[in-house]
């Protein structure tokens, strides 16, 4: 593919191919935001309404917001045209690959060969879909946060819960085991499930919102296997066979699982927003043996804990006037402290337990 003469006609015609279009579709209600998934694959559209089932319209909209169209094919062949997105920090291996043209973007998942298309005017993921179902509900989930960014919303790296109706954020370095806190704290009454990882926030005259994106939790297995919930994601076999690990080779596992908030912990668990009242960044390591400490903390000056909340909007993210966002682009660390400024933050130092975390957390903070 040239880029000086790939059009947008042409892009849409290397997904779609000769793939027809099922009569079928389902809409999602996001908070304000109406979203249509569209595909050649029935299979792939039930899959994804088990997904999103939180979420979908109860009755289709005159209009909506946007679309997304997935096709369900065999995967495109690799094209030299296109060139790496650069990794974050910490962040190794090839990952994203993208091709940007007049009217659009290409963005190309290495290891999947699953392609997509990011314009303007059409949003098409083609590719073994339903083996990568959750590269879809990545990429549906990247244009309603394209929606709320391009309306002043700024992205976290945080997971976030509700309870008593305000939210709680929190935010860690790699492998700080945010996602695992929020478990823990999900098993007590009165709390609900925001977001696992995308957490979107704006000031305004109230204060500071939160918001979650339709995107539930994925774990890896050493936060399967010490929490009885999620005991049924796999095998009791393979359950044992993950204990005898050493620690830290445990930890370090990629394999990924999706937890389905409703199934898991119950209906009426997951809320799309709350205002902000406290935001917590674990600061803590495995390699301390103090008990864990929560402290309040000024952000404006450690400004280092904002490496832990700041988070690129990646490869898809189009601006309101059309341009892509580059990887060479910085943070704006002004902007999260202002966003953040009526919001309480605290870090968490010492060693790493969540079962004494989880407790501070409801003494100190959840009151």
């Amino acid at each position: 593919m040239n880029p000086e003469t790939l059009t947008l006609d042409d892009a849409i015609d290397l997904l779609i191919g000769d793939a027809i279009l099922l009569d079928d579709s389902i809409t999602l209600d996001l908070d304000g935001c109406t979203l249509n998934l569209r595909s050649n694959s029935k299979p792939l559209l039930q899959g994804l309404s088990r997904y999103f089932h939180h979420c979908l319209a109860s009755e289709p909209p005159l209009r909506c917001d946007l679309e997304v169209i997935a096709i369900e094919r065999p995967q495109l062949d690799a094209d030299p045209a296109y060139i790496d997105w650069k990794r974050e920090p910490g962040k190794k291996g090839r990952k994203d690959s993208y091709l940007d043209f007049s009217g659009g973007r290409l963005v190309r998942k290495v290891r999947t060969g699953m392609v997509f298309l990011q314009s303007e005017s059409q949003r098409i993921a083609a590719g073994p879909c339903i083996e990568y179902d959750n590269q879809v509900i990545n990429f549906i989930n990247a244009q309603y946060m394209n929606w709320l960014q391009n309306r002043g919303w700024l992205i976290c790296h945080a997971a976030g819960l509700v309870h008593k109706g305000n939210a709680l954020g929190m935010a860690g370095f790699s492998g700080g085991g945010k996602s695992t806190l929020m478990l823990h704290l999900m098993e007590q009454n009165g709390i609900s499930y925001l977001t696992n990882d995308r957490l979107f926030i704006l000031h305004d005259h109230a204060g500071t919102q939160a918001r979650g994106i339709p995107k539930l939790p994925r774990v890896n297995p050493g936060t399967i296997v010490h929490n009885p919930r999620l005991h049924s994601l796999i095998p009791e076999q393979q359950r044992q066979s993950l204990l005898e690990l050493p620690q830290q080779e445990l930890w370090e596992l990629e394999e990924k699982y999706d937890v389905m908030i409703d199934e898991v912990y119950g209906p009426n668990k997951i809320h799309s927003s709350a205002p902000l009242k406290h935001f917590l960044v674990l600061n803590w390591h495995r390699d301390q043996t103090t008990a864990p400490a929560i402290d309040q903390v000024d952000l404006s000056e450690r400004r280092d804990l904002l490496a832990a909340i700041m988070k690129s909007p990646g490869p898809f993210y189009q601006m309101s006037d059309g341009h892509f966002y580059q990887d060479t682009m910085g943070f704006d660390e002004q902007a999260y402290l202002d966003q953040l400024e009526s919001v309480a933050i605290y870090e968490v130092t010492g060693g790493i337990d969540f079962d004494r975390l989880t407790r501070q957390c409801i003494d100190e903070l959840l009151i």
